[in-house]
């Protein structure tokens, strides 16, 4: 997967940069349009691919597809955590039990309120892997997880861009029994985020 995923993202830079007119490569730019550029990329339709790129340094994986109309745009993603401990972002998590993401998938819904800072909501399937520290057992745990998240894309260069942000999600209370110990799920997580995308078409 993590192959893939960098194969597709070098091609379509590869495709971008073939597409360009030999025009616009020569034309200078002023200082105010660069400003622009990255802080105020606007289209009315456009495709998208990104990634929680920070999985992969965990063993897992992150990948996502978007289509944006005007301000609105909605994505697809599957995530898989790798060894990330997901149990650090919860309130009133458990010292005694880690939590890991399984490979799960989601639906994002955002709106562009300002410029190109977006708010949106997901649904999210979530597979856990919740394992007792003491013991070494492992047991799944699912969950639909919903909530809210903001970001604000800056584009680095034609349509690479960085999106820092920030999620809460929510979730039913639900429990595993572990021989005697019982472990709960934290029914809301916080947790700041930082994707890099491509926007590979626009019109």
């Amino acid at each position: 997967m993590k192959r893939l995923f960098f194969a597709v993202i070098s091609i379509l830079l590869a495709f971008n940069l073939h597409a360009q007119d030999s025009t616009n490569i020569s034309k200078k730019v002023s200082k105010k349009e660069k400003l622009d550029f990255v802080f105020y990329n606007k289209t009315k339709h456009a495709l998208e691919m990104e990634s929680l790129f920070p999985m992969f340094f965990t063993g897992g994986f992150h990948l996502g597809i978007g289509y944006r109309y005007n301000n609105f745009r909605v994505r697809l993603s599957v995530i898989n955590g790798g060894s990330y401990n997901a149990e650090t972002a919860g309130i009133h998590s458990s010292k005694e039990f880690n939590r890991y993401y399984k490979t799960s998938p989601g639906l994002f819904l955002g709106y562009n309120v300002w410029k190109n800072l977006e708010f949106y909501t997901y649904l999210e399937y979530h597979t856990y892997e919740i394992k007792q520290k003491s013991t070494g057992i492992k047991k799944d745990l699912q969950s639909f997880d919903f909530g809210g998240g903001v970001g604000y894309p800056f584009f680095l260069w034609q349509g690479l861009y960085v999106q820092p942000a920030f999620h809460v999600y929510i979730r039913k209370s639900k429990s595993l029994d572990f021989d005697g110990a019982t472990y709960n799920i934290p029914n809301v997580d916080l947790s700041p985020v930082i994707r890099i995308g491509y926007r590979f078409w626009s019109k």
